[in-house]
């Protein structure tokens, strides 16, 4: 007998995480294409194939979707800088480790980072200030990072904080050039800009 979605929570959330990333999906590709003033749910909708209601089932509004596209990215960024500073390494083991794991995070993100750094001013407030206390979360842990390094006499840095915005939009800024069929792979790729960034830390190790 088929299991029954009333009588089983998880198959029921499952079920329902799918078609909100399948609204993700056709809404991010619009608000990338076309912009964010000029997409509607309609439209979103309608590339999916289902009813204004069925996107309202899951989304309370368009300016809802579009703070779901763009935390996306920024968690991602918090998720390898918490990994990385997590790991039983030296601080440039677990700065190589970070560097690497946030760019994969923003490639991976390509189209969300793009959407945000075009429409964050479509933001509603509330959604902004929890998206700039995420980013400053970041901001502050990569500093702790970097100046762990510093008394640990690993990094040559005169100002922790400049270096880490520095890291920060070196990597963020990717998403404008980066090509997923270029010269280098993805992990070659992270290797390259891993080793950019100790240098620029002036590791020693």
């Amino acid at each position: 007998m088929a299991p029954d979605m009333a009588t089983h929570p998880a198959i029921k959330d499952e079920v329902a995480a799918l078609k909100r990333e399948r609204i993700i999906g056709a809404a991010a590709q619009l608000f990338y294409d076309r912009g964010y003033e000029n997409s509607t749910l309609e439209a979103v909708a309608e590339t999916m194939g289902v009813t204004k209601p069925f996107i309202y089932g899951h989304f309370k509004s368009k300016a809802e979707l579009l703070a779901d596209i763009c935390t996306r990215g920024v968690s991602a960024s918090l998720v390898a800088i918490d990994t990385a500073l997590d790991q039983d390494s030296s601080p440039s083991g677990k700065l190589r480790l970070f560097a690497r794991d946030f760019l994969i995070a923003v490639l991976n993100n390509q189209r969300n980072i793009a959407i945000l750094t075009r429409e964050e001013k479509n933001l509603q407030p509330e959604d902004f200030d929890r998206l700039s206390a995420l980013r400053r979360e970041f901001d502050h842990k990569l500093v702790s990072l970097l100046r762990s390094g510093v008394e640990a006499g690993e990094f040559r840095l005169n100002d922790p904080y400049v270096a880490a915005l520095s890291i920060g939009g070196l990597v963020s800024w990717a998403y404008v050039w980066y090509r997923p069929h270029g010269r280098l792979s993805l992990d070659a790729l992270a290797d390259e800009v891993s080793t950019l960034i100790l240098s620029m830390a002036g590791a020693t190790s």
